[in-house]
C-alpha cells in the first residue's frame, strides 16, 4: 500500500513539472531608440534663408 501511495505522489509531482501548452512563446520586440541629433542641424535653415535674402538684396 505504501508503494502505491508513493507511486501516486511521484506521478502527481512529475505531471506538474511538464504542465503547459504547446503555444508559441510571446517575445516582445526590442525598443530601438534613435540617436539624438545635434542642435547644429536647426541652424542651417535660418542661415540658408538669410543667404537668400542677402542675395536678393544685393541685386
Amino acid at each position: 500500500m505504501k508503494k502505491l501511495v508513493l507511486a501516486a505522489a511521484l506521478t502527481a509531482a512529475a505531471s506538474t513539472a511538464f504542465a503547459g501548452s504547446m503555444a508559441d512563446p510571446v517575445v516582445e520586440a526590442p525598443i530601438i531608440e534613435e540617436a539624438a541629433s545635434s542642435s547644429n542641424a536647426a541652424i542651417w535653415v535660418p542661415l540658408i534663408l538669410l543667404a537668400v535674402i542677402v542675395a536678393a538684396a544685393a541685386n
